[in-house]
């Protein structure tokens, strides 16, 4: 303790700043968690919070949109904070369509006040059906599709939209999948025979149905919204109408996609995908032929018919 001239004992003025400093942050400072609060005022500003729930400023929607990024969600509180937060970044001039659709975590909400868009459907639809309405939606001369709970960041996607913007129609992310197994799973298997079918083995694995991809407004025009709903089947349409279509870059999707519920050993979204591309060979087949427009060669089967 410090003595007066007086001879009385006084405070140190240390002490009374700081008490002073730490009432105004706290008043001017956004709402913070009690732990935050109680922390010692002289320690050093904390970071900016990575929880799962950390809610980022609010972004702002372009009146006049040079992308649209379509987000589907089923109660994905926990990621949909950052997911808006990296898909405003994609461009200086963007809107965010989150299409709620049997959400009942409070997703909505926290993407409405966020800045985005919000479609708002009592039950679920699927994710492929909300792409389609969301497209539907959007005002940008680019559209890009990702999904509530993998956070991309914003740099993985900028290629897409810049392929698009350079004369490409439908920006693919380049994953594959694994392949390198005795046993390829059967969406794997279906992408590569789609685009093999198609007459565009290049493409390898790279698909509609995998997220992120970016279509222009001239491919979404061409393709029709309501196809979107059918990812291989839009591909296909795409393709056999003449549209550039290309895998512009890769973006590990694989280790950060949530794990499916397994039923019984088997993917229960297997089966769905492997129909919806079975869906694209048949729409294919009769835009063209039989075949396929694959040749027949020398073999004269109208003598056994």
């Amino acid at each position: 303790m410090l003595k007066s001239r007086t001879g009385k004992r006084r405070k140190p003025l240390r002490r009374t700043v700081r008490k002073s400093a730490h009432r105004k942050t706290s008043a001017s400072a956004p709402v913070v968690s009690s732990k935050s609060r109680s922390a010692s005022p002289s320690a050093a500003p904390p970071k900016a919070s990575t929880s799962p729930d950390a809610v980022p400023p609010r972004a702002s929607q372009s009146p006049t949109p040079v992308v649209s990024v379509v987000i589907p969600v089923v109660n994905e509180r926990k990621t949909i904070a950052r997911v808006i937060r990296q898909a405003f970044a994609v461009h200086r001039d963007t809107e965010v369509i989150v299409v709620a659709n049997g959400s009942t975590d409070g997703t909505a909400q926290v993407a409405q006040s966020l800045g985005a868009k919000v479609l708002h459907f009592p039950e679920p639809l699927g994710h492929d059906v909300g792409r389609s309405i969301g497209a539907r939606e959007a005002k940008g001369r680019i559209v890009l599709f990702t999904d509530g709970d993998i956070v991309i960041p914003a740099r993985e996607m900028m290629p897409l939209v810049k392929a698009v913007e350079n004369g490409v129609d439908i920006a693919l992310n380049s994953y594959l999948g694994p392949t390198d197994k005795m046993n390829v799973h059967g969406v794997v298997l279906a992408k590569h025979a789609l685009n093999i079918a198609l007459s565009r083995p290049e493409l390898k694995g790279a698909s509609m149905t995998t997220i992120p991809h970016a279509v222009s407004r001239k491919a979404l025009e061409a393709i029709g919204w309501e196809h979107l709903a059918i990812p291989p089947k839009a591909q296909a349409i795409g393709i056999c109408r003449g549209l550039d279509v290309r895998a512009v870059h890769y973006i590990e999707v694989g280790r950060t996609n949530p794990k499916r519920r397994r039923r019984q050993g088997n993917d229960p979204l297997e089966g769905l995908i492997v129909g919806d591309h079975l869906e694209a060979l048949d729409w294919y087949i009769r835009a063209t032929n039989e075949r396929g427009n694959k040749p027949d060669l020398t073999r004269a089967r109208e003598i056994v018919r």
